[in-house]
């Protein structure tokens, strides 16, 4: 703390000394690719280098970051690696697709996330908080609650009722239960996708995982179907997502999305939208119950909290600070990968065709060439007289460019609104002194799930 207050230090994996061999890449890929990074990439501001799988850079440092994400995006596209790990179920969502296809999607999409329009669902994200507030029954007694879980379950609702209308109400448990099965075995870089095996090869984390693409095709045909009938009925369909994507239309052809463009949307904005929000949320109160300082800013933050003024942000500068040192600290999405389709030079090096392209938030944001003590949860860094310090492309949660997160302010909205709602209630706890581990499976996830103690806040 800039007051000279003991910071925490959360716990964070070994890092390498070596380069690893290809064999042990495959394994740490599939295990945890966050195990992969030696303490070079957190120093360098990027390595380059080619083996087996050809040419490979990672790039560390804002210049390259903004030539890759912004400056020369054309030039770097999502790679095959990504598609043949998602694709199953993602592949023609925002998320993976290219060109036209995801330039159309976006025009699409656009509109449904701007500021007035999320500003405008602030309320109902709100009434969906104090409900799960409420259901924990705090004023019996303390709970240690599964704060992954809960996280999971709350951003599922609130994702459920502003941007489908509540027609996803019932269903968290379900997804959530198949979110968890996919993340940690469908999900992972089998050492077949990393060889570009041939689809037809069996991949043993999707076997494991069977049954898991059945049940979201299964309850997103059936939301399509339901949603579809009720716009041809001629009746009023509510103004959301769902409606949006089965009402749109190409600006220039007219054409409307496939019925298999709409499911891997919606699935995105499910696994994705809701996922990246929980765990942000998840290792925010974790790093809270650690630091009892910045609990105590926050709680103050909280009791002025009030959703019916319009500029209810501005009241939480540190509930805002500590999201983002959250998702500095643990990113949602701890790597972007890209391959270049022509001849380029980022840092001086020069990039031929066929290069992949590695942008690790993970340890973009962990660089001890970008911030002072790295590892250290220090929100301060992200308060408004300090913010303006930090390069925007050494902070990249949301990625950059022109492919940034559709959903960036929806997401830091959520997730402001939840934690002021929840702190404005309770007091919360560690529960043990055992650190919990990150885990890269898509998302960064606790690798057992992070348990906390809420305790109902006594009167003023």
């Amino acid at each position: 703390m800039a007051d000279g207050s003991p910071t925490f230090r959360p716990w964070t994996p070994p890092r390498r000394n070596k380069p690893l061999g290809f064999a042990q890449f495959l394994w740490v890929s599939w295990r945890d690719p966050l195990l992969m990074w030696s303490e070079r990439h957190f120093r360098e501001p990027q390595l380059y280098g080619k083996g087996p799988m050809g040419a490979v850079i990672v790039v560390s440092h804002p210049a390259g970051v903004r030539r890759v994400l912004t400056e020369n995006a054309a030039n770097y596209e999502k790679g095959a690696l990504q598609r043949r790990v998602l694709g199953p179920m993602l592949a023609d969502g925002l998320l993976l697709t290219e060109g036209d296809t995801w330039r159309r999607a976006r025009r699409i999409l656009a509109p449904l996330f701007t500021p007035v329009r999320t500003q405008r669902l602030a309320v109902r994200m709100g009434e969906v908080c104090a409900r799960r507030v409420r259901d924990w029954s705090l004023q019996h007694g303390a709970r240690v609650l599964n704060i992954d879980s809960e996280m999971s379950g709350l951003t599922f609702d609130m994702l459920s009722a502003t941007l489908f209308s509540d027609e996803l109400e019932g269903d968290a448990k379900g997804f959530e239960k198949a979110l968890d099965r996919y993340l940690s075995m469908g999900a992972r870089i089998d050492p077949l996708d990393v060889i570009a095996a041939p689809a037809w090869v069996p991949r043993l984390g999707r076997a494991a995982s069977g049954g898991v693409a059945r049940f979201f095709e299964e309850r997103v045909s059936r939301l399509v179907t339901r949603r579809r009938a009720l716009i041809e009925s001629g009746t009023e369909a509510p103004d959301d997502l769902l409606s949006a994507l089965l009402l749109a239309r190409d600006e220039e052809d007219g054409a409307a999305l496939s019925d298999r463009e709409v499911a891997a949307n919606i699935l995105t904005f499910i696994l994705a939208g809701h996922e990246t929000t929980a765990r942000t949320l998840g290792w925010a109160l974790h790093l809270i119950s650690r630091s009892p300082d910045v609990a105590a800013r926050l709680r103050a933050e909280a009791d002025a909290f009030d959703l019916s003024d319009p500029k209810w942000a501005d009241g939480l500068p540190w509930t805002r600070a500590v999201i983002e040192e959250a998702m500095r600290l643990f990113p949602p999405a701890p790597t972007l990968a890209r391959l270049a389709l022509g001849p380029d030079e980022i840092g001086g090096q020069a990039i031929e065709a066929g290069t992949a392209v590695v942008i690790s938030p993970w340890v973009l944001h962990r660089h001890h060439g970008l911030w002072d003590q790295p590892d250290e949860f220090r929100p301060e860094r992200f308060l408004p007289e300090n913010r303006k310090s930090i390069d925007r492309y050494a902070y990249i949660p949301f990625s950059a460019g022109p492919r940034v997160c559709i959903g960036a302010a929806f997401a830091m909205q959520e997730a402001m609104i939840a934690l002021a709602t929840l702190l404005r209630a309770a007091e919360v706890e560690a529960v043990s002194t055992v650190e919990p581990r990150p885990m890269h499976q898509i998302t960064l996830r606790s690798r057992s799930p992070i348990h906390l103690r809420l305790r109902a806040r006594l009167p003023a």
